[in-house]
């Protein structure tokens, strides 16, 4: 029976030698980017286990409730391991098998006492099937969702995987009664139920109508050990979990480099010339060189940036971009594009460095196994899906991986490319400039600004729960929190846009105080990497200081909390003049503030 593999990760080469001689975390993690089945999974839970029983200081806590009505404990493994690829250290509970209101209502269940951040409802097909009515079903789930968002917690909701075999076949949707047809409608209304309610989901019946539900589910296994999930599909189950997980929190990719020869088109463009390339119709090779295209460019629609690192002259690498007439990809798709004849890894590093963004942030195409093992092995935190020769196949791979996955899209989204564009052509300026005031000056900014509102709640809210390196305090606030915010009075919340001569940034700054007495603490202040070494920082004092004022406030208290992610902001508070209270607190009195004016202009939006 065929098991859905991790088939984007390089298989795991002498994995008894490898597993045998681990050393320090970095050798687990390196381990753990391998193609693993649910045996080597569960063996490499087991050793992290017993031999790093607290969390490794680069890795971000996540504490996770399982509640179902199925046999959940053989997937906790491949939920850790899966975490430890999108670097999360995941702490799982399991709920009591089929006790999912239980554990909610009784404020001394195990739930309770471990305190999870996110609760994951894993119901099984067979009990959702036997719900009398949707309506029903539409009020039970509702009903457990608002109580885990009552308690502080963040819900997450998998769908039914497609059980019952059907009775009528391809009409099976005509059988008044029918469980197969009445899962369907489940799945249907849930998508409905989860976005009314802002719940995410983990999609279980779109992972079967990928993979075959044999794959995913086997009917003697539920018959002996109600195990919803088979033990083989362990690992993907871990990775569509941990997936959403890590979106929330910002650990998404956000750029897709590729390679050119052989990867957007068959041949070598520098040898074969723009006529000699194959790509386009009346070509199977060259219609696959297409889908990869096309798959791209329907990413970068969405927000995703693409860059470009190729081993040729960079007038060859952009020819095709701009002449050929089957080319889905055109110059102004590509964010970056870095063509020379160093290491690829060294150009990976620049092109992270002029899009101002982490390299943990990038997905590298190249269909040379010597280019993807040379990048993996530089620049392990780079992402290099393995792919097929078969280039029609590729975007299958890049979807499959979840690299890109998101939980909501906003306008921010899909303008992302051509903010990364202008990011570009800022460093290249930035590159041939020695005096910084002057070239700060040419840029022409202005940062709009202005307070909470419903029109901009949805990338607010995205930006809140993504960002990691600039953040404070790096607290992750819902949207009933950004609601609730908006209404009180003592919240002062501000939101920030900058605009330059090379385009508009988008919102890339949220800023929110509570007002306490006297003063305004600073409960979170967050931006774009984007943006950064523009002089934002003081622009957004500038701001803070007059709205404080405003209210008769005297003093501004800042926080800092430590994360793994976010020490470029450890001095921020002494570089604004700010006196330091104790280790993670820092005052300024308005009433000594002088601001330097900063380099752009400041408008109300």
């Amino acid at each position: 029976m065929a098991s859905p593999e991790l088939i984007w990760l390089p298989p795991p080469v002498n994995w008894r030698e490898r597993i045998a001689a681990l050393g320090d975390f970095g050798d687990v993690l390196s381990l753990a980017r391998t193609r693993l089945d649910f045996v080597q999974t569960n063996a490499l839970d087991q050793i992290v286990r017993r031999r790093w029983p607290e969390r490794p200081a680069d890795m971000q806590p996540v504490r996770l409730a399982l509640l179902g009505s199925s046999t959940l404990g053989h997937l906790v493994p491949a939920l850790r391991v899966a975490g430890l690829r999108a670097g999360l250290w995941l702490d799982v509970y399991e709920g009591g098998y089929g006790q999912m209101l239980q554990e909610l209502d009784d404020p001394r269940s195990g739930l309770h006492a471990f305190r999870p951040e996110t609760v994951l409802f894993a119901p099984d097909s067979e009990r959702l099937s036997q719900v009398a009515a949707l309506e029903s079903l539409r009020d039970e789930l509702m009903a457990l969702w608002r109580k885990v968002r009552a308690a502080g917690m963040s819900v997450l909701q998998q769908t039914a995987l497609p059980a019952p075999p059907a009775l009528m076949g391809s009409n099976e949707h005509r059988l008044p009664g029918s469980r197969a047809a009445r899962l369907a409608q489940v799945n249907h209304h849930l998508r409905a139920w989860a976005d009314t309610e802002g719940v995410d989901l983990v999609a279980l019946d779109a992972a079967a109508a990928r993979d075959g539900l044999a794959a995913w589910r086997d009917p003697a296994l539920w018959a002996r050990a109600k195990q919803e999930v088979r033990p083989a599909a362990a690992p993907m189950y871990g990775e569509l979990v941990v997936r959403v997980l890590a979106a929330r929190l910002g650990r998404s990719r956000k750029c897709l480099v590729l390679d050119l020869d052989n990867t957007l088109w068959g041949g070598v463009i520098g040898d074969d010339g723009l006529n000699g390339i194959v790509l386009g119709q009346g070509s199977a090779l060259g219609e696959g060189f297409l889908a990869v295209q096309a798959y791209a460019k329907a990413l970068s629609q969405r927000g995703v940036i693409l860059a470009v690192s190729s081993k040729n002259d960079e007038a060859n690498a952009w020819e095709p971009f701009d002449k050929h007439p089957e080319m889905i990809l055109r110059r102004s798709d590509i964010a970056c594009l870095v063509a020379n004849w160093d290491d690829k890894a060294a150009n990976i590093r620049l092109i992270a460095q002029r899009l101002n963004i982490g390299l943990d942030s990038l997905v590298f195409l190249d269909d040379n196994p010597f280019e993807r093992t040379r990048v993996r092995e530089a620049l392990p935190m780079v992402a290099v899906p393995e792919v097929p020769d078969e280039p029609a196949l590729v975007p299958d791979i890049l979807s499959g991986a979840g690299y890109f996955e998101a939980v909501a899209l906003t306008d921010e989204d899909r303008a992302r490319t051509q903010q990364y564009r202008g990011n570009a052509e800022r460093e290249a300026l930035r590159e041939g400039v020695n005096d910084l005031g002057g070239y700060l000056k040419s840029l022409q900014m202005r940062l709009i600004w202005g307070r909470f509102d419903e029109a901009n709640k949805p990338r607010i809210v995205q930006l809140i729960n993504k960002t990691n390196q600039f953040n404070l305090t790096t607290r992750r606030y819902t949207g009933a929190d950004y609601d609730a915010f908006v209404q009180d009075p003592q919240i002062l919340g501000l939101h920030m846009r900058l605009i330059d001569r090379f385009g508009d940034n988008g919102l890339i700054a949220v800023v929110i105080g509570k007002v306490e007495g006297e003063v305004l603490r600073i409960d979170s202040w967050l931006m774009s990497c984007r943006v950064l070494g523009r002089e934002m920082e003081a622009a957004t004092l500038v701001l803070l200081a007059d709205e404080a004022r405003k209210r008769g406030l005297g003093r501004l208290i800042g926080e800092y909390l430590p994360t793994a992610k976010n020490g470029m902001v450890r001095d921020l508070y002494k570089r604004l003049g700010f006196a330091e209270i104790d280790q993670t607190r820092y005052v300024l009195d308005l009433a000594q503030y002088a601001p330097v004016p900063p380099p752009m202009t400041l408008e109300s939006a």
